[in-house]
């Protein structure tokens, strides 16, 4: 099998450098080159039984040794390009290039305690800044300022950096469930959506919470009600056996029932990238397995008003699941009048 995903790279050899991994039938074969040699060395012990190639000393001849005598050779056709497929074909000289059907990702879904360890890590850090946003938060500040103190806390607090951009989004704006921050300033009343998360030693955190400037209205009240009342629910059947499509569908005919919509997944696994398996969706027949990691999080949204989400990052368990993230649900109002 060819590897040049580096996120699953990364996962079976923990390498965080630039190069290809080969399966070969002899032996594993990491291929980079002179600038990545002493980073890739650095990880790699005599236990590991990966060779290290710099490309620039082998040869024609090299490649296409290296699977001489395999019947087929698997590729990431989800991660290659057609160009890459080609040349594969062509420089390892290979008669059966075969799709390997997500086989790493796969393995990726359930985590083992080193790797619940680090996203225990990241989800704490999240809290953290968390905690520190509701003293920081201030009327007249922007989204985009709110967003860059994020970035600015992780980076000072441990974490590797963002797992994404983060996302605040205030007033009308927190109707959007991808709202990009803008210099919007923050008014007395907004509803205020933060979505962020980050990367420790590369695994990621994921956490939504939405607060009130100065007050919350009875209109927003009655939908933040409904949003809690359904992750706290979901939060319940959240278990390893757990079937994904009904615990999914009960959320979905519980907003129906009160004339809303959940317009995307419940939520997605969280591990060295931040959105793979499982997928929490009505269309997905995927059970729940002990040590998965995903998110819990439903939201409604109404067009040009307002928008509510709250989210979690959870590891499963035999008989529930344990909130990673823990930062306070209840109406957070923060301002003059908290």
């Amino acid at each position: 099998m060819i590897i040049s995903n580096p996120i699953n790279v990364r996962y079976l050899t923990n390498i965080n450098a630039e190069g290809t991994l080969l399966i070969t039938r002899k032996e594993n074969i990491y291929i980079t080159d002179s600038r990545y040699m002493e980073a890739v060395n650095s990880v790699l012990t005599i236990d590991d039984g990966i060779m290290v190639y710099d490309a620039k000393n082998l040869s024609k001849d090299d490649y296409e040794n290296f699977f001489m005598f395999c019947n087929s050779v698997g590729f990431e056709e989800n991660y290659v390009t057609y160009a890459n497929y080609k040349e594969y074909v062509h420089k390892y000289k290979i008669e059966n290039i075969i799709e390997t059907e997500k086989m790493i990702e796969a393995h990726r879904v359930i985590k083992d305690v080193d790797e619940i360890e680090k996203i225990k890590k990241a989800c704490q850090i999240t809290d953290s800044c968390f905690s520190h946003l509701l003293s920081f938060i201030k009327k007249g500040m922007t989204e985009k300022q709110i967003e860059a103190e994020i970035e600015q806390y992780f980076k000072l607090h441990g974490a590797d950096g963002v797992a994404f951009e983060p996302i605040v989004a205030s007033g009308v704006h927190s109707s959007m469930p991808h709202a990009i921050p803008t210099d919007k300033k923050i008014e007395s009343g907004d509803v205020i959506t933060i979505d962020l998360g980050c990367k420790y030693q590369g695994y990621c955190s994921d956490m939504t919470r939405t607060i009130f400037m100065d007050y919350i209205s009875e209109d927003v009240k009655k939908i933040y009600d409904l949003v809690l009342k359904n992750q706290l629910s979901t939060q319940n059947e959240l278990k390893d056996g757990g079937n994904i499509k009904i615990i999914t569908k009960l959320v979905e005919n519980n907003f129906e029932f009160n004339s809303h919509m959940l317009i995307h997944a419940l939520g997605h696994g969280v591990g060295l990238t931040l959105h793979e398996g499982p997928i929490l969706s009505s269309r997905s027949n995927q059970i729940l397995k002990e040590n998965m990691v995903v998110t819990n999080e439903p939201g409604i949204y109404l067009p040009r008003k307002f928008g509510v989400r709250i989210e979690d990052t959870v590891l499963i368990t035999k008989n529930g699941c344990i909130n990673l993230t823990n930062s306070e649900k209840n109406y957070i109002i923060i301002g003059s009048q908290s």
